[in-house]
C-alpha cells in the first residue's frame, strides 16, 4: 500500500508541479508590425530600395542604348572595334551584376541593424511582461495549434507596455 502511494505521488508530481506553471502566449509578429520604430524603419528600407532600383534601371538603360547604338551602326567595323564594343557591353553587364550584388548586401545590412534592436526591445518587454504577471512560460501565438482557455494572451498588456493603443 505504501509502495503505490509512493508511486502516485511520483507520478503525480510533474502534473502537480507544471499545473502551477501559468502559460502565456503572444501575438509578437502583430505587436513588430504595430511598433512606431517599424514604421520608421520600414520607411527608411523602402526608400533605400528605392534609390537602389532607380540606379539599376539606369545602368539597365545605359546597356540597353549601348547595344541600340551598336545595332544601328552600319559601317564596317573592324575586328578590333567589334572586340572593344565587346568588352564594354560586358563590363557594363559586370557593373550591373556587381551593384545588384552589393546593393542587396547593403539592405540586407540595412534591414538587420535597423530590425534588430526593434525585435529587441519587444523580446524585453515581453521578458518584463512576463514577469510582472509571473508568468513562467510565453509561446508566441503563430507557433501555437491549439491554445487552452487556460493560457494567458499577453498581447494586450504588451501593446500597452509599449505604447501602442491600437
Amino acid at each position: 500500500m505504501l509502495k503505490k502511494l509512493f508511486l502516485l505521488l511520483v507520478v503525480a508530481m510533474p502534473a502537480i508541479l507544471l499545473a502551477q506553471d501559468k502559460i502565456a502566449y503572444v501575438s509578437a509578429q502583430e505587436i513588430f508590425a504595430k511598433m512606431p520604430e517599424y514604421a520608421a524603419a520600414q520607411t527608411k528600407l523602402t526608400t533605400k530600395r528605392e534609390t537602389a532600383m532607380k540606379t539599376a534601371q539606369a545602368i539597365e538603360q545605359e546597356y540597353q542604348t549601348l547595344l541600340e547604338k551598336y545595332k544601328n551602326d552600319s559601317t564596317e567595323i573592324s575586328e578590333s572595334i567589334l572586340m572593344d564594343r565587346q568588352k564594354q557591353v560586358q563590363q557594363l553587364e559586370e557593373r550591373y551584376q556587381n551593384f545588384i550584388q552589393t546593393s542587396n548586401a547593403e539592405f540586407e545590412k540595412e534591414q538587420e541593424a535597423l530590425l534588430t534592436p526593434i525585435q529587441q526591445k519587444l523580446m524585453s518587454t515581453i521578458k518584463d511582461v512576463g514577469d510582472e504577471n509571473g508568468i513562467t512560460y510565453i509561446f508566441d501565438r503563430a507557433a501555437l495549434l491549439y491554445v487552452s482557455a487556460s493560457a494567458v494572451d499577453i498581447t494586450p498588456k504588451v501593446k500597452t507596455k509599449l505604447g501602442i493603443t491600437n
